[in-house]
């Protein structure tokens, strides 16, 4: 789950539909996403919220530990904006920048699969790509939604503390035996709290690798 650190945090979303200028105009739309890391013993997951979201309203991404599988595995499960259930199961390729998703629950008539392209620390795009149940002619896309860092210029590079729980880009504080640390979400916070003696042990291994 390394990979998506770089989704967490608030993203400022600009979605609109395939089809004419005019098309696109008139279903365009603005979302707020929220993606922060989630625990539970072992298990750590990432749970996702969408504010005004046209399509989505909620969901989680989980990694999906799969037998002789020639790549790593991944389930996300969205609630739709009619709170319908959407799963979509697939791989992340492109040395870890593109994840693309299939709707393993779609309508009968037709396939359906999820495209995310992390393109940098402050910017991602996602997209939705159907084609006729049975076919083998190229997915279509549908709708696309770029995403923006929330408080963070287009074209800077993010920068700060590790996050001790994931290794992601610190951006709280938290203070154990009164020495500060940083952790990247609200859901890795609550976990150091609950932890903290593991994850400090885990910080300082690290540091002494070569």
């Amino acid at each position: 789950m390394q990979p998506f650190n770089v989704l967490v945090g608030g993203w400022k979303g600009s979605g609109a539909p395939e089809g004419t200028k005019e098309e696109r105009a008139a279903g365009a739309w603005e979302e707020k996403v929220t993606w922060e890391w989630k625990f539970k013993d072992q298990d750590a997951w990432l749970a996702v919220t969408f504010d005004k979201g046209k399509h989505f309203a909620k969901g989680e991404l989980r990694y999906t530990p799969e037998k002789d599988a020639s790549e790593p595995k991944f389930t996300l499960t969205l609630t739709t904006a009619d709170k319908s259930t959407a799963t979509f199961t697939g791989t992340l390729t492109d040395k870890g920048k593109v994840l693309t998703l299939t709707r393993t629950n779609a309508p009968a008539s037709e396939e359906q699969r999820l495209v995310f392209s992390l393109l940098h620390s402050n910017r991602h795009l996602y997209r939705l790509e159907s084609r006729p149940a049975g076919t083998a002619v190229a997915f279509t896309k549908k709708y696309q939604v770029g995403a923006t860092k929330e408080g963070e210029p287009f074209a800077s590079v993010a920068k700060g503390p590790e996050c001790i729980v994931s290794g992601g880009l610190g951006t709280m504080k938290v203070t154990y035996k009164g020495k500060d640390y940083y952790v990247c979400c609200s859901g890795c916070r609550d976990e150091f709290k609950e932890n903290p003696e593991k994850y400090i042990k885990e910080a300082e291994a690290k540091a002494k690798k070569p």
